[in-house]
């Protein structure tokens, strides 16, 4: 697979892994009534934990501490994003969500371009989730969005520390060092929400759900990721605020209004207007070995 992925255009790896989060999310959803926001959390992660697992059949004993940190780091990172995404989207439509958490990803892109006016697309950015929440009409869930905004932060966390981890591991070995990690974060607080629900459908759409996300989209997005700079990539996820709100609007019946449209308008419109360089420069970093 990793010589297909290798091959394989890095913003078409990206557009699919956008697709599967979203449609991931959207089926996440309906676990929610039977283990709860944090079982969801902690069956998907532990789900995909045990995939990338069986994949890399990583060797933890050779790797030294050092070498250990940043997908360590990736996995607490990622527990946290997940848990708060999932709580978000509990209160709050999917778009809209997505719409809130893009300012991490955004604000990457800015701080790493070579133009200080793209500091300027954060705001318009800004102007988008304001119609998308519309608070003039009615206040939108306060937890909603401060978990929304978690997630933000989460995401931009996300996006520079993968990079970094994909430049130091081979395959997916960092991601089959972080999962695990995360699994056992989200489990503190997911297990005894789920503990004494998990049937058998409950197991397959959490199956569903891990396949979607995280395993699917995380794989890609790493790959993607060895190719092109964060800025570059923090662009190329303008596009799924979008995305959300299609999958939203046919997946979970969650119709948007006319302001709302608009300020997702703003928010796919300043991701593309803060690209500024594509590709990376050939010269990365070394992939970490186990030691002999």
């Amino acid at each position: 697979m990793a010589p297909v992925l290798d091959k394989a255009p890095a913003w078409s790896l990206a557009v699919v892994a956008m697709l599967s989060v979203q449609l991931g999310a959207a089926i996440s959803v309906g676990l929610f009534d039977d283990i709860g926001v944090a079982g969801t959390a902690w069956l998907r992660l532990t789900l995909g934990a045990l995939g990338f697992v069986l994949i890399a059949r990583p060797r933890y004993w050779t790797w030294t501490w050092r070498q250990l940190r940043a997908p360590v780091l990736l996995g607490v990172v990622s527990a946290g994003m997940t848990l708060s995404f999932l709580a978000a989207i509990n209160l709050l439509p999917l778009g809209t969500v997505v719409a809130i958490e893009f300012l991490g990803p955004l604000t990457v892109a800015a701080v790493h371009s070579r133009s200080r006016r793209a500091l300027a697309w954060p705001a318009l950015a800004l102007i988008g989730v304001l119609l998308l929440t519309e608070p003039w009409h009615e206040i939108p869930s306060v937890a909603g969005v401060a978990f929304a905004l978690l997630a933000a932060v989460g995401w931009g966390l996300y996006i520079v520390i993968t990079q970094h981890v994909g430049d130091r591991f081979a395959g997916v070995d960092g991601l089959a060092i972080a999962l695990p990690v995360a699994a056992l974060v989200t489990a503190f607080v997911g297990l005894p929400q789920a503990w004494g629900h998990i049937n058998l459908q409950v197991l397959l759409v959490g199956l569903a759900a891990a396949l979607l996300l995280p395993l699917i989209p995380w794989t890609l997005e790493l790959y993607a990721l060895r190719r092109l700079t964060k800025s570059a990539f923090g662009t190329l996820m303008a596009v799924e605020p979008a995305i959300a709100l299609g999958i939203g609007a046919t997946v979970l019946h969650q119709i948007p209004t006319a302001p709302q449209l608009v300020g997702i308008g703003c928010v796919v419109l300043a991701g593309i207007a803060a690209e500024r360089t594509g590709r990376r420069d050939a010269d990365l970093p070394s992939l970490e070995s186990p030691i002999n």
